[in-house]
Parts: structure tokens; C-alpha cells; sequence
């Protein structure tokens, strides 16, 4: 993902990268040698802020278990950050960081790249024009031979990869979730040591329904990496198949196909976002305050299929906000703390 990020980076004229930052120096070194960059390449954000100065932005793609500190450490330098999903690897982090870039005044945001396809779009703004989903179904089936970490974590599949479906869910929607109740399990031939498979429906605050079916062992007939969506409206229904076709069918009309637009997909498409925003544009859609929304989603299914009981995000907001805080007031970030605590939950956009 790093290589990737420089990448797009690079195809940009209005910006440039003044260092790369790795715990192998050596990697770091050879990613810019393939590139032809006489850059610094160090191991450490601090140690990049001297060698490079500070930076206009950070884009922040380490493993999940950095995003915190390597996000702050640019916050308090007054950087703008833009991440990697997720922001953190828990809702009470990702609090703790939304307290860090309000105090700040400065930008942090994730990037949701499957949030930025021409055939989302499509799908979100026909449903939006059918009067919104009352029930909205994404069914996400794949087979990855990953082998690594993956293949050891206790939830992969809703660990690693639901928060893109979720977000997803939100976007369409255009509302957030209330509650959840998800059943994670393994099917007798997954070859991960967790569960790799889920079933989940989350109540929306208007009264939706989105219903998560999905799996990373599902050998034949997989779906795109976006999934498979419907959504049920007064009109009528809509589909998407994660890719380019949308198609649509209305009260005693007949199906047809939606046109889907153009425009910057992925990871260029949330870059220029982000910058846009740096240039005075509106905040991304990625915003910490909005996309913490995404990552609780992903707590609460997993608390719910640990328990076996529907789990309320208030709940997981409330849980997050006591330990966040009691965290900060351990360290003596009272600033920290204080700004948390005042929230009571979840925090405002």
C-alpha cells in the first residue's frame, strides 16, 4: 500500500513526496530508488519533520497498530494527516485521536477508498432518487490465499475487511447505524485459525435496515471485491454488482440499466479530496469525526457476535469515551481527556 500511495502521489503535479518513513530504512530506500527520488528516507516521523521540514500532509499507511501514534506525532507538529483505514485499530483511539485534531485545529481524515467508484456513486444517487432504501443488502463473497497474519487473526474477515462494506452502507444510505446484531462463524473447510465469515443486520436511525451477508472462503462464484448490493425502495428496486453495472426496476415498469458516470476512483479520488480540503474545500468525507461512525460499526459486530446479544452504538460510543478518557487523565493529557468526555459519546461533525 505504500508503493501504491507513492504512486498516486507522483501522478499528481501539484505534489511531491519530501520523505518516506519505514522501520526498514533499506525499504524505504529502495521504493524511492525505483521511483528516481533523492529524498530522506528515515525511521521516524520526527526524524522526517528535520530531515524534510514540515510537510504540507502525511499520508499515513503503516500497519493499523501505528496509525495512533504515528497520527498524533503529526497532529502536534501541526500536519495534516490522511490514513489508511482504519484510523485506529478501536473506537476509543480513534476518540482519543478526534480529540487531538480538534485541539489542534488540524485535518486528520481515513481514507475509504471503496467509498470512491463511479458505480457507488451511481447506485447511491439512484437510490437517493427512488426516496432512500428502507432495506439495503450487501453480499460480500471471496477465496483469498493471503497466508500470514491474516490467516492467524481471531475475526479477519470482520476485522480486516468489513469496515469498506460498512462505510459503504453509510454512504448510500447517507444516515448511521443505531444498532446491530452479527453472527460470526467459521465454515467446516476455512483454512483461517478465526472466523471468517459473518452475518449481520444494522438498524440505521431512520428505521433502514442494511443487511451484511459475507466471507473470505467462498470458492466459486465470488462476488466483486465491493460486493453485491440491492437496495428496496417505495418505487421500486435497485442493484449493483460492485462494479460497473447498475440497474434499476420501478412499480410496473421495466428493468433497465443505470448509467454510471465517470470520475477519480480510489486512491486518487480520496487524495484529491483530502487536498481539496487542505485548499480551503469542504471537510473529506473521511473526516475522523464522520468515519468513527464506520469503526464502530465494526466494534459493535463484533461485541454482538461475542455475546450473542444486539449491541446498541451508543453503548460501544459510551464504553470507548470512559476508557479514552481514563487513558488520557493516566498520561496527564487532561486536554485530551476533557475535550473526550465533553462529547459524552460519540463526537460532533
Amino acid at each position: 500500500m505504500g508503493r501504491a500511495w507513492l504512486d498516486t502521489v507522483a501522478r499528481r503535479d501539484d505534489l511531491r513526496v519530501s520523505a518516506i518513513v519505514d522501520v526498514s530504512v533499506e525499504t524505504a530506500r529502495g521504493a524511492a530508488a525505483e521511483r528516481g527520488w533523492d529524498i530522506p528516507c528515515v525511521s521516524s516521523v520526527d526524524e522526517a519533520f528535520v530531515a524534510a521540514g514540515r510537510p504540507g500532509m502525511l499520508l499515513n499507511v503503516t500497519i493499523p497498530e501505528a496509525h495512533r501514534t504515528v497520527s498524533e506525532a503529526a497532529l502536534r507538529h501541526g500536519v495534516p494527516v490522511l490514513s489508511e483505514k482504519p484510523v485506529t485499530p478501536t473506537v476509543s483511539d480513534a476518540l482519543a485521536l478526534a480529540a487531538v485534531s480538534e485541539l489542534t485545529g488540524v485535518l486528520l481524515a481515513t481514507s475509504q477508498s471503496r467509498r470512491y467508484s463511479a458505480g457507488i456513486r451511481s447506485f447511491r444517487e439512484e437510490v437517493a432518487g427512488a426516496g432512500g432504501a428502507a432495506q439495503l443488502t450487501a453480499m460480500f463473497f471471496q477465496n483469498p490465499r493471503f497466508g500470514g497474519f491474516r490467516d492467524e487473526m481471531e475475526s479477519p474477515l470482520l476485522i480486516d475487511m468489513a469496515i469498506h462494506t460498512f462505510d459503504q452502507a453509510r454512504y448510500v444510505l447517507g444516515a448511521d447505524p443505531v444498532s446491530v446484531y452479527c453472527d460470526e462463524f467459521s465454515p467446516p473447510w476455512s483454512w483461517y485459525r478465526g472466523d471468517a465469515a459473518a452475518e449481520a443486520v444494522f438498524r440505521f436511525e431512520d428505521g433502514a435496515r442494511f443487511a451484511y451477508s459475507g466471507s473470505w472462503c467462498a470458492d466459486g462464484l465470488t462476488t466483486s471485491w465491493n460486493g453485491s448490493w440491492r437496495a428496496s425502495t417505495a418505487s421500486g428496486s435497485v442493484s449493483w454488482d460492485g462494479e460497473a453495472e447498475v440497474r434499476a426496476q420501478y412499480r410496473d415498469g421495466d428493468p433497465r440499466t443505470v448509467p454510471v458516470g465517470g470520475g477519480e476512483e480510489g486512491l486518487a479520488a480520496a487524495l484529491a479530496e483530502f487536498v481539496a480540503a487542505l485548499d480551503g474545500g469542504p471537510a473529506p468525507s473521511g473526516e475522523v469525526r464522520a468515519n468513527i461512525w464506520s469503526l464502530a460499526m465494526v466494534e459493535a459486530a463484533l461485541a454482538s457476535a461475542r455475546t450473542g446479544q444486539a449491541v446498541r452504538l451508543d453503548d460501544v460510543f459510551a464504553a470507548a469515551s470512559a476508557h479514552a478518557t481514563r487513558a488520557a487523565r493516566a498520561i496527564g493529557d487532561h486536554a485530551v481527556a476533557e475535550a473526550i468526555a465533553a462529547w459524552d459519546g460519540a463526537p460532533p461533525r
